[in-house]
Order: structure tokens, then C-alpha cells, then sequence
């Protein structure tokens, strides 16, 4: 200790310090402390810190005031919460105890035997109704046993004792204050008498009121209550309190009224408690019969006076327990501890409810049946529940299963309320209206945390906004990152179309009804489609999969698609936390690995029923291929289906057949006929509607090609799919087309050796997280000024799109900032699978200059460049090259996600996206919308009467209890509109399946895993039709390039009308139009229209005619309404209809005159802005087609033209090693990945 040394130094006499140290001031010496002499530092190193002598030691006591005889029995008796309850609760039984005691005394009373005072001769009273003289000696006297009068007496001297001690421990210098207590006085008056009467025995058989202590019994129930209930919350106990304060009120007022007035009447007809207490009873119930009536005054106006303060005391009670239940009702009051033990819940944690959120939430969460009946819902919210919500939580469906509570997840006391600790889950959802974001997060991540300092074994499911911010609730189980998830799905959308439809579709649970009832045949196929969802099951326990053990994957998944009609689309290994999509051919099935596939329905709700088997056609068919030539039909694929339609269906004898109970519980089978027998153990599956899949036509035959050796013949066998891997068989893209005309095309990539572009990870990631993707990169970063489209600079002098001379069309992202997120929508669009010659520049239209830290991270990419602007200015759309562009995304704005009122937050996205589409009808849009509700003002016609029908059919859907009523909006099947509130159920989804965020964020490319494959899509030609039917397109892909197809996009013409009718009518236009093609088109290359059965449909109803039963055929265009109407002769009945196609071709050159208007004034635009125009020419209208997906459709669904279909590739790093040269260069000219309209390269 310097400063204690130099102390002693100054002390010693012979010692003096050094000038140096002793010309300092105090003030310097409090700034610094010199060090030691020499001499000093030496002898404290051989002497150590010495202690003080023990004579300069002071022992200091603290809370010496709580020693003194007062302050300890103010500890005992109030200040400590333990012996003050004791205290209270003696105090409270010796109260009741002097009541009970005077009831004794009632009973043992008998006025007959006389009355007078203690000694006293005794004299008889009777009474005289006709007298108004009252005899106030019984009154005054009452007859009390030496033994009664001894307890009585002690009783009052202990409570005499305690309330002067009391008084003595609470004195805070008013005694007066104390004296003139109501408790106080009624406790004078019921004690002093007694310790009076053992001093004056005469006064032994005076009356005393002690009747009156049954309200100071009430006040120390109420003392007793608050000290036990001051460590729980004060809503509950103060609702508690406020119960029983009025019902001891209640009592005390009843015991106190039936004492008094028996005691009175002993002056009038002397009645005894029981009929005072009916008397009481009948009183205040104001029924007053007049049986029993009191007959003296003094009684009487004790009646009175008990009806007054009976008038006054309960209406008081009464408004405080109404009052506290309101806000009990407000703040949802408590979920009990034993419910929470016996019971399963989870808690739903929000910053503000909504009703769209609510009922996401409760649709999707309770769609499972499991979760119907064992599971509560307990919503944990600091804000009042609004009028909607209340509504719907009165309705009996959800008011026995959810629970509101008004709090804060950052209140112990609230999770304590919400009883966190026994939740079996705890959902923490963002608020994604705020105008701050940011700020949402950091609640959301508050709560989280204290969720898990509270209940750290309770499962986390958090919903987070901000890609940045997902690293601080890494703890959780399960995290899902808005921005992340919308903007890969964005970018997606723009090379897979309506990718985020079929994200929606599959993280949705459905039954897969929707649009049964429609006469539209597209609506009941996607309704039906839509059913399917991902499912799990481990290998060796499953039905569809186990005889497939030790076999490849693509083997699996091709025969367990051609079986059951089940999608196989990855697995994970029992030693492996990872799970890999389509892991390949080389990958062998195992007993322990667990298989995720897609279906209607899991494969435990299913039930297999087998007839008897065919033992004469098995024998005839036992060991052949699949396809063995190309004479063979694809027959061996047999799919039962269910639903109507199958009326000319029949099912063999000896047909093994899958039924799937329904979830209402029954079993649903229909079957269909084939013309060849299947082979032994082929089960059909009983979910594939036959409305959902066209009619299988003829016989092999229909397949037969020319010859191999014929002009321009495509090679039109298709290979069995192997057990085992064939590595130089294998290439790791798709073979619909020959293999010898994809070698002798040249390589396109011989013409884009000018930019030489790397494989690599990218080398700044803007936030902290983000997984590693290997990207295309550039070789050198480019410079800041170069990402700037619209300005040149030293490097180029490019200033619009036109100079730059891309080779494909744009793809442009219309955002507000440029925040982490969109880092998200570049990810997917560069990566290293991607062809680099099917690379789309990408244009990022921002409102706000991007940030630096932006910039530095998307500067390695190749193509990408932004430009200042906004998506409702016109100069700033064709400086950005819009007409260069075939994708637009226009991304929802943050400023404008929150409006005064409901749904009108997207009003202007919508108005600019109109405008859009009819200056650029050509254009694919994708917008993104705050409430998906608004979705229906989409590409908006007003006299649209299919969208007007549309609209019907999506409130029958709702009010059948449908989650996707919304699906038959056309912008939303097409995959022009998106809402990220749709992916709200892939968080509640996971509750149930907890791989499902994991997969979904492998098929968007956000994460990557060694060995698993990617989501891409592929176009189907006309020249690929040889190809006929899914399932054939399934063991194409799966032999030739091991991918796995999960679905198809498909587009068709449709006639839109703008007379009002319905559906029914807008199918039967459909029919007619088709009725009218070619007769050569409309009939089978036998010459006959093919039928279920194999034979002709020549006496079938026109109006029964499936359309997709001719899919080469079909051809729903303008083209086709113009030939009807050159046509003079028309059959009878067919005159509404010309009428009709004559009102649309009317229709057609208003629009046609209206877009010449549009396009003159684009062109003005930009010669304005110095842009060349001969970009921009008469664009095609297609807003005369409609698309939708059909997920995992059935193997005999016919391929038609540009459909595109959804493929999961397998990783081609898993086999580049073994894959040869000549099979990579092949490869790369290989139909792969596109857009319909992406794929044709433009140079611009």
C-alpha cells in the first residue's frame, strides 16, 4: 500500500522524504501517488502489509435500530411475511370462534326460565302485541353459563392484548388516528365488557354484541389473504380479493342482520336464528313474503338500517368486481398450473394481433389432427385485444382452445401467467407492419431471450425480419428470415416461374378439395395438386420404400412414383444431421435412412388393400423392363384415383390397389381400366383425383415413333432406370432431347470468352450468417462507378441498356434500399450451377442510393448494376431498360407497409403495377404485396366475369374452411404476386415437421449442403411431346440424368369473357372452341378420338369431352376464335356462342387502338430521354392465358407445350469427378434451366 507507507514514513521522526516528493502539493498527490524511496520499498518487502494494532480497529454493527424490543415484535407480528400470517390466522380464529360462541349462547338461552342480571332474582316478560310499551329487560339481559363466561372471557382478554399491541407497534404519533378506527372501536366494544364483568360479576348476564366480530373476522380474512397471495400477481389476487370481500360482505351483513334481530325480538315474539336467518334471507332478496314480520320498533329499524347499508355497501362491491373483470377479461387472467401439468399448450408471443395473423395461425396449426384435440393455444400479447379478435375467439370452435393473455414476454410474471416453463412450444413472431423494422427485430429478439433465460428447455420458433439480426436467436430450434426466404423466392421466380406458388402450396396444409366442385377441369387438377405436401418416414418402416433397400435413390424415387404416385425428393442419413435433395444415383438407400417425399397424404393415413393377383399375366410379365422398346405403353404405372368422373372406370380382377382414408374417416376408391395388365405388386394410389389427370387414351400404339433411322426421328426409347449407378451413363443435366443432336450443336460458350468469369465463394457477406454459396465471380471486383447502369465513367461509357449489348434479357428489382436482404435475390441468380450463358443481368431499381457496405458486396458478381429511381416514374423504367427486361419484381416497400387504414398499405404498389401492365403487357411481373387478400386487384379488369367468377369460387372456398382460398386468383397460380405472409405457416408448419424449413431453404438455394441437389426447371417443346405423359418424362429424367420431377408449370390459352355468366358457361365456351378444331387434329392417329378404354368417343356428349385428352391438340388462341368466326355455317345452339367470340373480337381492337396510344407515348418517352425506340415495338398481349402449377401430378398426366417442369438436379459436383470431358461438353448444350421466355437470347 503506497499511500499507507508513505503515512507512516511522514510519521516516523528521524525520516524525512526526498525534496522531490515533499514539494508536491495535495492536490498532485490526489491526481498521482509517487513511488517509494528505495529504502522504503525494501523494508515493506521484508516486513510485508503489517496490520493495524488491534486498538485502531473499530467493529461497526449494522441495523442496530431492528435490536430493540419494539422493532423485534414489529418483525414477528407484521414486518415478516411467515409469522405475521400465523399471527393473522389465530387472530382470524379467535374472531370466529367468539361468533360461534354466541350461537352457543343463542341456543342455551331460554327467556321462559326468566331474566334479570348475574344473582339477580329472575323475572318472567311476556309480550303484549296491543301494548307499544316495550320491556327493554330482555334486551338487556341474557341468560350465560359460568362456563361459557369463562371462555367468552378469555378470549377477549387474549384480544383485548393483541389490538393494544397492535396499536403500540403501528403508532406513527396520531393515537387518535388509531382510536377512532372502525376495527378498533368494535373491538372495545366486544372485549372491554367481558374484562369488566370478571371485576363487577353482576354484569356477568349483560348483553354484548359479539355477533359484531364476524366483521372483524372478514377484515383479518383480508389482511391474511394479502399476505399470502404478495408474492402472486396483483390482477389475480385483487380479482381474488374483490370475490371474497363481497361474499364475507354478503355473509357479515345476513349473520349480522339474523343475530340482531333474534336478539331484539326476544322484546317481541321471541324467534329463534332459523327463522331470523329465513327472515334475512327472504329480506334481501326482496321477495318479502310477510310470514315472519318483526314486531317491535327496535327491530324494525335494525331492518332498515340493514337495508340501507345493504344499498350502499353492495353496489360498491359489485362495481369493483365488475370493473377488476373487465380488466381480467382485458388481460386474459392466467393459465393454471395444473392445466398446464395435465394439459398440452403452446404460447403465441406478438407484438400486436391481427386477425389474418390469428386465423394463419389457428388454421395452419390445428390442420393436423393430431393437434385437434391435445393441444391449447395460449396467445401472449401486450396490446388489448381488438373487436375481430374478441369475436372470433368467442366462437365455440376456438374458445375452448384459445387462450388470450395480455402481457409482455419480457415479465417474468407474464410467462409465469402464460406457464412457459410446461409449454411444449413458444412462437415469437415479428410485426412486420412497423415502419421500423429494425426496431420489430430487436423486440423480437428481447423476447426470445427472455423466453430462454425463463423456459430454456421450451422450443424457440422465431420469426425474424432482418437478415442481420438472425445471428442473435441462433439459439433458437427454429428460425425462419423473412427477407432471406422473400427474396431468393423472388429470384427464383424469374428462372423457375411461379416458384413461390409452389412454396406457398407445399408449406400449406390442405386436403387437397379446393375446386372440386368447379366445372373448370383446370381448377379440380390444381385443386387437387395442391394437396400435396412434404412428409417423412424412416426407410425401413415405410410401405412405399422398403423393398427399395440397398437400391439407388433415383431408382426409388422413379418406382415409387410409378407404385404409389409418391414423390421421393431426399433423405438423410441416421449418422447425419444434413439433409440432401436428390443426393443422386450413386447415393444406396438404407434401412435407417429417413425419406422425405411428397404426397396427398402421409403414409400412416394410408391403407393398402391388395385383390387377387393374376398369376397367368404376372408370369407373362415377370422380369420385363419398364419400357421395353418403343411399342410399349407406360401401363405398367396404374394410379387409382378418387372423386367423380370414373363412372366408365373398371378394375380388373387380381388389381392390387392403394385406398387412402379421407380425413372425415371413410374410405374413397375409385378405379380405372387398362388396357394391359400390370405387373405383379404395381399399387395404385387412391389420392389422384380423375378430374385432376386427363383420360388415358388406347394402346401402345399411341406411342409408336418413326422410324430410328427416319428424317430428323428423335431416338424415342427410354432407358430403364437402373438399381445401381452407372457412372458413365450419367450426366448431370437433362436428356429430353438426343444426345447426338446436343453434341453436334457448337458451343455457345465459345462466344463469351471475352468476360471469363470464376467459381468461387463470394468475399464480403453483408451481414453476419449468410450461408456460403459457390457463385459465379468475377476475376477482379468492379469498381463502384462501373455498378452505376445509367452513368458512365472512365471505365465504359455505357448509359443505358442498350449499349452494354447483353446477350439475354434483364432481370429488374424494384426495391426502396438496398437492404441486406436483396444480397438474398443475387445469391440464387449467380450460382455455380447456373449455365453461364443463361445469366440475366440484373438491375436493381433502388428509391435511396445504396450504402457502400451494399456495394462492396455485390461488386464480384458479374452483371449486376443498380440505378436511383422509383417503379411509379415512367423516365426512370426505360432508362433501366425495361424493354430489354422479361422479368420485373417489384418488391414491397417498407414505408409503406403500415397504413391508418386496414389493407390500404398496398394501394400504390398495386395502382403502379397496373400501370405497368398495360404500358408493357408483355412483361412478367412479380409483385410483392403486404396482405395477400389484395392480391384480387391484381392485373384488375372490372369487366372480367371469369374473374368475377373466380372471386365466387374463393368465397365458397373460404367458407368451406379452406387455408388457400386465395389459389384460384389467377395472378397467384401464375406466380405474379406474392405475399410473405403466406410463409407464415412454414414456421407453424415445423411444430409438426421440423425439417420443413430446412428443406425449403434448400430448395430457394439459401443454404447448400455437400451432395444435395437444387431446384431448377426445364421446358417441354413441341419437339419433346414423343415424351407423352409425366410419368414417361419421370423415368426419362431419372435414367438419362438422375433429376427428380416434383411438378409442372403449365400456361394455357383461355378465352376471357366480358358478359357476366359463370363458370359453367365460360366451360362450356372452352369446349365449344375446342370442338371446332381440325377434324384431322381432333382424332387419334387411328382416326378415332381416343377414350378411357382404348376405343372411340364418337357417342360421347361433346360437353364430356376431357380437353386433355388431345394435349398435341390443344391449341386455345385468338387464332382459333377468328377461325370460328370466318365460318358461315354453325350447328344449331352454337349462335350464343358467336355472339360471344364477336363481342371479343370487338374487345380486341379496343385494346389493340388503346395499346397503340400506350406505345406512342412510351416512344415519345423515350425519344425524349435520348433512347433509341427500336427496342420497343407492338408487344404480344398475353392476357389471354392463364397458368398454374400442378404439383407431383400423376405419372399419366399428358406433357403438353410449353409446359415447364420442376426438377430437383442432383449436385454436379457430387460426379464431376467421374464425369468424362466429352460428357461435360455434351452437357452444356443440353436443355437445362429456363424461363419460356428467358430462353430465347436476345441481343439487344
Amino acid at each position: 500500500m503506497p499511500q499507507a507507507a508513505l503515512c507512516r514514513a511522514e510519521d516516523s521522526p528521524g525520516d524525512k522524504l526526498p525534496n522531490a516528493a515533499a514539494s508536491f502539493k495535495m492536490s498532485d498527490l490526489d491526481s498521482e501517488v509517487l513511488p517509494l524511496p528505495p529504502r522504503y520499498r525494501f523494508r515493506d518487502l521484508l516486513l510485508g502489509d503489517q496490520p493495524f494494532p488491534s486498538d485502531d480497529r473499530v467493529q461497526v454493527e449494522f441495523y442496530v435500530n431492528e435490536n430493540t424490543f419494539k422493532e423485534r415484535l414489529k418483525l414477528f407480528f407484521i414486518k415478516n411475511q411467515r409469522s405475521s400470517l400465523r399471527i393473522r390466522l389465530f387472530n382470524f380464529s379467535l374472531k370466529l370462534l367468539t361468533c360461534l360462541l354466541y350461537i352457543v349462547r343463542v341456543l342455551l338461552d331460554n327467556p321462559a326460565r326468566g331474566i334479570g342480571c348475574w344473582g339477580c332474582t329472575k323475572h318472567n316478560y311476556t309480550f303484549n302485541g296491543s301494548s307499544s310499551e316495550i320491556n327493554w329487560a330482555p334486551i338487556l339481559w341474557v341468560e350465560r353459563k359460568l362456563t361459557l363466561w369463562v371462555i367468552q372471557v378469555i378470549v377477549a382478554t387474549i384480544s383485548f392484548l393483541e389490538t393494544m399491541l397492535l396499536i403500540y407497534l403501528s403508532y406513527k404519533g396520531n393515537i387518535w388516528e388509531q382510536i377512532f378506527r372502525v376495527s378498533f372501536v368494535l373491538e372495545m366494544i366486544n372485549t372491554l365488557p367481558f374484562i369488566i364483568t370478571v371485576f363487577w360479576a353482576p354484569l356477568r348476564n349483560l348483553f354484548i354484541p359479539v355477533f359484531l366480530n364476524c366483521w372483524l373476522a372478514k377484515h383479518a380474512l383480508e389482511n391474511m389473504i394479502n399476505d399470502f397471495h404478495r408474492a402472486i400477481l396483483r390482477t389475480q389476487s385483487a380479482m381474488f380479493n374483490q370475490v371474497l370481500i363481497l361474499f364475507c360482505t354478503l355473509l357479515c351483513l345476513v349473520f349480522t342482520g339474523t343475530c340482531g334481530i333474534q336478539h331484539l325480538e326476544r322484546a317481541g315474539e321471541n324467534l329463534d336464528l332459523l327463522t331470523s336467518f329465513y327472515f334475512c334471507i327472504v329480506t334481501f332478496s326482496t321477495v318479502g313474503y310477510g310470514d315472519v314480520t318483526p314486531k317491535i320498533w327496535p327491530s324494525q329499524l335494525l331492518v332498515v338500517i340493514m337495508i340501507c347499508v345493504a344499498l350502499v355497501v353492495l353496489p360498491l362491491q359489485f362495481e369493483e368486481l365488475v370493473y377488476l373483470w373487465m380488466e381480467r377479461q382485458k388481460s386474459g387472467g392466467n393459465y393454471s398450473r395444473h392445466r398446464a401439468q395435465t394439459e398440452k399448450h403452446v404460447v403465441l408471443c406478438v407484438s400486436s394481433l391481427k386477425i389474418d395473423l390469428l386465423m394463419d395461425f389457428l388454421n395452419e396449426f390445428y390442420a393436423h389432427p393430431r393437434l385437434q384435440q391435445d393441444y391449447y393455444v395460449v396467445i401472449l400479447c401486450p396490446t388489448e385485444m381488438d373487436v375481430q379478435v374478441r369475436r372470433v375467439l368467442q366462437i365455440p370452435l376456438w374458445s375452448q382452445r384459445v387462450i388470450y393473455l395480455q402481457g409482455s414476454a419480457l415479465k417474468d410474471q407474464d410467462l409465469m401467467r402464460a406457464k412457459m416453463d410446461n409449454g411444449e412450444a413458444c412462437f415469437i413472431l415479428s410485426s412486420r407492419n412497423e415502419v421500423d423494422r429494425t426496431a420489430a427485430d430487436h423486440q423480437t429478439i428481447l423476447r426470445a431471450w427472455a423466453v430462454k433465460d425463463f423456459a430454456p428447455n421450451c422450443p424457440l420458433y422465431v420469426q425474424i425480419l432482418k437478415p442481420e439480426n438472425k445471428f442473435h436467436v441462433k439459439f433458437a430450434d427454429h428460425v425462419v428470415c423473412e427477407e432471406e426466404c422473400k427474396y431468393a423466392m423472388l429470384a427464383l421466380n424469374c428462372v423457375c416461374p411461379a416458384t413461390s406458388t409452389l412454396i406457398t402450396l407445399l408449406v400449406h396444409t390442405s386436403r387437397g378439395q379446393e375446386g372440386q366442385e368447379s366445372p373448370e377441369q383446370w381448377q379440380r387438377m390444381y385443386g387437387r395438386c395442391s394437396g400435396n405436401e412434404v412428409y417423412h418416414i424412416r426407410m425401413g418402416d415405410s410401405k412405399f420404400f422398403r423393398e427399395y433397400q440397398g437400391k439407388s435413390f433415383t431408382y426409388a424415387a422413379f418406382h415409387g412414383h410409378k407404385k404409389y404416385g409418391v414423390c421421393l425428393i431426399g433423405l438423410k442419413r441416421e449418422d447425419s444431421k444434413s439433409i440432401l435433395l436428390n443426393p443422386g444415383p450413386r447415393h444406396i438407400l438404407a434401412a435407417s435412412d429417413t425419406c422425405f417425399y411428397i404426397n396427398i397424404t402421409k403414409e400412416e393415413n394410408s391403407a393398402f388393400i391388395f385383390k387377387q393377383e393374376e398369376r397367368q399375366q404376372q408370369r407373362g410379365l415377370a422380369g420385363q423392363a419398364l419400357y421395353q422398346g418403343p411399342s410399349r405403353l407406360p401401363v405398367h404405372s396404374i394410379i387409382a384415383s378418387m372423386g367423380e368422373g370414373c363412372g366408365q372406370a373398371r378394375v380388373g380382377p387380381g388389381w392390387p390397389r392403394l385406398a387412402c382414408p379421407g380425413r372425415g374417416g371413410g374410405l374413397r376408391r375409385r378405379g380405372r381400366a387398362w388396357p394391359s395388365s400390370p405387373p405383379p405388386g404395381t399399387v395404385a394410389m387412391d389420392l389422384q383425383s380423375a378430374e385432376c389427370r386427363p383420360a388415358q387414351g388406347g394402346c401402345g400404339a399411341k406411342l409408336t415413333l418413326p422410324a430410328e433411322n427416319g428424317s430428323g426421328s428423335r431416338r424415342p426409347s427410354i432407358a430403364p432406370v437402373l438399381e445401381l449407378a452407372d457412372s458413365s451413363a450419367l450426366l448431370p443435366c437433362d436428356l429430353l432431347s438426343d444426345q447426338s443432336e446436343d453434341e453436334a450443336m457448337p458451343s455457345e460458350d465459345e462466344g463469351l470468352s471475352a468476360v471469363e468469369y470464376v467459381k468461387g465463394y463470394p468475399p464480403n457477406s453483408p451481414y453476419i450468417g449468410s450461408s456460403p454459396t459457390l457463385c459465379h465471380l468475377l476475376p477482379v471486383k468492379a469498381p463502384f462507378c462501373c455498378l452505376r447502369l445509367d452513368k458512365g465513367c472512365k471505365h465504359n461509357s455505357y448509359e443505358d441498356a442498350k449499349a452494354y449489348g447483353f446477350k439475354n434479357k434483364l432481370i429488374i428489382v424494384s426495391a426502396e434500399t438496398a437492404g441486406n436482404g436483396l444480397y438474398n435475390f443475387i445469391v440464387p441468380l449467380r450460382a455455380y450451377y447456373r449455365p453461364r450463358r443463361e445469366l440475366n443481368p440484373i438491375v436493381l431499381l433502388l428509391d435511396n442510393r445504396p450504402d457502400h457496405h451494399f456495394l462492396e458486396a455485390i461488386c464480384c458478381f458479374p452483371m449486376v448494376y443498380y440505378m436511383e429511381g422509383s417503379v411509379d416514374n415512367l423516365d426512370s423504367l426505360l432508362q433501366c431498360g425495361i424493354i430489354y427486361a422479361d422479368n420485373l419484381v417489384v418488391v414491397d416497400k417498407e414505408s409503406t407497409m403500415s397504413a391508418e387504414e386496414d389493407y390500404m398499405a398496398d394501394a400504390k404498389t398495386i395502382v403502379n403495377v397496373q400501370t405497368m401492365f398495360r404500358l408493357f403487357p408483355s412483361l412478367s411481373i412479380t409483385t410483392e404485396l403486404t396482405h395477400p387478400s389484395n392480391m384480387r386487384f391484381m392485373q384488375f379488369r372490372a369487366k372480367d366475369s371469369y374473374s368475377l367468377a373466380l372471386s365466387k369460387l374463393e368465397k365458397r372456398e373460404r367458407e368451406n374452411g379452406s387455408n388457400l382460398a386465395f389459389m384460384f386468383r389467377l395472378p397467384f397460380a401464375a406466380g405474379r404476386v406474392f405475399s410473405i405472409s403466406m410463409l407464415d405457416t412454414l414456421l407453424y408448419q415445423s411444430f409438426v415437421k421440423d425439417y420443413m424449413i430446412t428443406i425449403t431453404r434448400l430448395l430457394l438455394g439459401l443454404d447448400t449442403t455437400p451432395g444435395s441437389g437444387y431446384l431448377c426447371a426445364m421446358k417441354v417443346s413441341e419437339d419433346d411431346l414423343w415424351i407423352r405423359t409425366y410419368g414417361r418424362l419421370f423415368q426419362k429424367l431419372c435414367s438419362s440424368s438422375a433429376e427428380i420431377p416434383i411438378g409442372i408449370y403449365r400456361t394455357e390459352c383461355h378465352v376471357f369473357s366480358s358478359e357476366p355468366q359463370d363458370l359453367r358457361a365460360q366451360s362450356q365456351v372452352s369446349v365449344n372452341v375446342e370442338e371446332r378444331e381440325d377434324p384431322q387434329r381432333a382424332t387419334g392417329p387411328w382416326g378415332a378420338r381416343p377414350g378411357p378404354g382404348g376405343g372411340s368417343t364418337q357417342g360421347r356428349h361433346p360437353s364430356s369431352s376431357d380437353p386433355a385428352e388431345h394435349p398435341l391438340l390443344r391449341r386455345k388462341s385468338l387464332q382459333w376464335a377468328q377461325k370460328l368466326s370466318r365460318k358461315g355455317s354453325r350447328p344449331r345452339g352454337k349462335a350464343p356462342v358467336a355472339a360471344e367470340w364477336g363481342s371479343q373480337q370487338r374487345g380486341s381492337l379496343c385494346r389493340h387502338s388503346e395499346r397503340q396510344e400506350l406505345s406512342e407515348l412510351v416512344k415519345n418517352r423515350m425519344k425524349h430521354l435520348g433512347l433509341p425506340t427500336t427496342g420497343y415495338d407492338e408487344m404480344n398481349d398475353q392476357q389471354n392465358t392463364l397458368s398454374y402449377v400442378l404439383i407431383n401430378p400423376p405419372p399419366d398426366t399428358r406433357l403438353e407445350p410449353n409446359d415447364i417442369v420442376y426438377l430437383i438436379r442432383s449436385d454436379p459436383l457430387a460426379h464431376m469427378a467421374s464425369s468424362s470431358p466429352s460428357h461435360k461438353s455434351s452437357c452444356s448444350n443440353k436443355l437445362s434451366s429456363c424461363n419460356p421466355e428467358t430462353r430465347d437470347e436476345t441481343q439487344l
